[in-house]
């Protein structure tokens, strides 16, 4: 029997996501919170059901989908008043892709397990790129059994998908990944400026670059778009902030410090508060701006 399929949360990723279940001629049916989201379209045509409600899209799901911005997010559609577990049918299994932290995670599974939920922390990487060409890192974490189950739904979105340990354990992986995607923007910048004081075309020093040991999907994918001022966003400056608040949060438990991604986050800050603060919507490549402003100044 086909299991019924759920996805909450039609955004820039999570709208590509709900398209590749619904290509593999999956039954989906997706809400969105905002109307009018490019997102929406491009589910509804690869043939995921748009459905009018949480309600609507969840109550006969054995499998829920939740991609949206920051924990309180995540907790608004699960345990809200109108949320996932006020209309889930009993032991459906809730599959968050957010990026929400550890621990946050770890709440969540044990509030969903008290109430007869299942649940995975699923995090995801790759853009808005590889959530279109369904190549997206998944770290996965929860139960064994409950990962397998949805192994065959992570590889219609996923190129790597791994199964990282008990609930939580995907966020704690993901935390170290945008510690690393924080600290090689910073590299990259700092590569394409030195390029240009040298007269160095930067694309040549990209593709020099990126076959050694300096490599990066930073420096192959982001590079390329800041040498043609392309500051759109595969992910944007304001959720890459986020995440780094929550990773400065994980460190603060054990009163550790990160001292790169401090500096990638003050670099950040003082970009996203351009343009009277429109800036936040740019992609992380727009640390550029950064450095521009400072060899201007």
């Amino acid at each position: 029997m086909t299991q019924q399929l759920a996805f909450i949360g039609l955004g820039l990723m999570g709208g590509f996501m709900a398209a590749n279940l619904a290509k593999k001629r999956l039954t989906v049916k997706a809400w969105n919170r905002s109307p009018n989201r490019p997102g929406i379209t491009i589910a509804h045509n690869a043939g995921a059901i748009l459905a009018p409600s949480i309600e609507a899209a969840v109550k006969e799901a054995d499998i829920i989908f939740t991609c949206v911005g920051d924990v309180p997010d995540v907790n608004d559609v699960i345990f809200g008043e109108t949320g996932i577990i006020n209309h889930a049918k009993s032991g459906a299994l809730i599959v968050d892709l957010s990026t929400i932290g550890t621990q946050a995670a770890r709440d969540i599974g044990t509030r969903l397990k008290a109430q007869q939920f299942r649940f995975l922390d699923a995090p995801i990487s790759g853009g808005d790129l590889g959530a279109k060409q369904g190549t997206l890192t998944i770290m996965v974490g929860g139960e064994k059994r409950d990962f397998e189950e949805c192994l065959p739904y992570f590889e219609a979105m996923g190129k790597t998908i791994i199964y990282c340990g008990p609930s939580g354990s995907g966020q704690a992986v993901k935390m170290c990944n945008q510690a690393l995607c924080a600290v090689h923007m910073i590299a990259l910048c700092e590569a394409i400026k030195m390029a240009e004081q040298q007269n160095i075309d930067p694309n040549l020093m990209i593709e020099v670059c990126q076959t050694g040991a300096a490599g990066s999907w930073a420096l192959a994918n982001l590079g390329p778009k800041i040498v043609d001022s392309d500051l759109e966003p595969g992910f944007a400056i304001k959720h890459l902030l986020k995440d780094l608040r929550l990773v400065q949060e994980i460190m603060a438990e054990s009163e550790g410090k990160l001292p790169g991604v401090s500096l990638a986050e003050s670099f950040l800050k003082v970009v996203a508060n351009m343009d009277e603060g429109a800036a936040k919507e740019q992609g992380t490549q727009a640390m550029i701006r950064y450095y521009n402003q400072e060899n201007n100044a």
